[in-house]
């Protein structure tokens, strides 16, 4: 099908962009899903065109361009409760400010604009990212929590999100967030809720990445049949699952990545239990022809090593589907 496949640069961040570019380029990428991290991309110089050519010069110099880009860290931050420790470490002293709970919130939500912004600029029509969630903390639902707790938790999303919403609107991007614990849309019925918050609204899809789907036992292809209308980007990342006859749990016991008395870990794409050519065929059933982005992450390979092997992997199901009626070719 030609698929173009890209690097998400989240996990690079700590690299130059030119450097990830040059990398990306070498092994093969057809792309990046370019992070608002490092320094990758600032979305605060959206209005700059000397910076914004300069992006786009580095990707021409590598043979790379760029449908996508992401802002999950400062996404996080929007509607986020408590506003903690956590937070200064991933948004930036821009975002952090002074630290008070509402003005990060606030900030958060105005670079997300300004992401969007960015985005129009670059020629980009998709930004990934997260939203945060007020309730996710009351997801083990005790000490016990009234509906009315949750129902204002999905208002206080709608409330937020919207007028950043209006923003993507108004630049023609969508925004893709990625179902992922922490966030409000984390699972099945939370998206269908997040959906629902804000009026189903087209500049708000999903971002569909399998790795949390298995951790939570949820099935990432009927996800995909499911949701068809709303997959508006794919990452691909692997989850190995590792019970440990029956002493790991899904939790991970506050363990850190890589350790074996873990349930589950993110391991390089392919090497883990998610069902990848289903997955692709169901892809190819709902017609997504948007990138393919491999988002490397896994504790016990090197990324120099798993990055392009993660992309020899998925370059395996890049096929057409039959353009010949089954019935035809058995009629005597």
């Amino acid at each position: 099908m030609a698929r173009n496949f890209t690097l998400f640069t989240g996990q690079w961040a700590d690299l130059p962009f030119e450097k990830v570019a040059e990398l990306a380029g070498q092994w093969g990428y057809d792309g990046l899903e370019i992070a608002v991290s490092g320094d990758h991309l600032d979305a605060w110089r959206w209005d700059d065109d000397a910076y914004i050519q300069d992006r786009l010069d580095i990707l021409e110099r590598n043979g790379l361009k760029v449908w996508t880009i992401s802002n999950h860290l400062k996404g996080q931050a929007v509607c986020d409760n408590p506003i903690d420790f956590r937070h200064e470490a991933i948004v930036g002293p821009r975002v952090w400010g002074d630290g008070d709970p509402e003005g990060v919130r606030q900030r958060a939500a105005e670079e997300m604009k300004l992401t969007a912004k960015l985005a129009q600029k670059l020629g980009v029509k998709t930004v990934v990212g997260f939203t945060g969630s007020s309730i996710w903390q009351y997801v083990a639902m005790f000490p016990p929590v009234s509906q009315d707790v949750v129902d204002a938790g999905y208002q206080d999303f709608a409330d937020r999100w919207n007028p950043i919403l209006d923003v993507f609107d108004d630049c023609g991007v969508r925004f893709a967030h990625e179902v992922h614990p922490s966030e409000i849309a984390y699972d099945y019925w939370s998206t269908r809720r997040a959906l629902d918050a804000v009026g189903n609204r087209p500049a708000f899809g999903l971002n569909w990445d399998p790795s949390h789907f298995m951790w939570q036992q949820i099935d990432p292809v009927a996800f995909i049949s499911d949701f068809a209308d709303r997959i508006y980007h794919v990452d691909c990342k692997d989850t190995k699952m590792r019970m440990g006859g029956g002493r790991n749990g899904i939790l991970s016991s506050h363990l850190p990545w890589g350790d074996p008395r873990r349930g589950w870990d993110f391991v390089s794409t392919g090497r883990g239990d998610v069902p990848w050519e289903d997955s692709f065929r169901a892809l190819t059933a709902i017609g997504y022809d948007g990138p393919i982005s491999v988002e490397w992450e896994d504790a016990g390979m090197d990324r120099l090593e798993g990055a392009p092997e993660a992309l020899a992997f998925l370059k395996k199901f890049d096929f057409a589907p039959s353009s010949s009626s089954f019935d035809a070719a058995f009629k005597q």
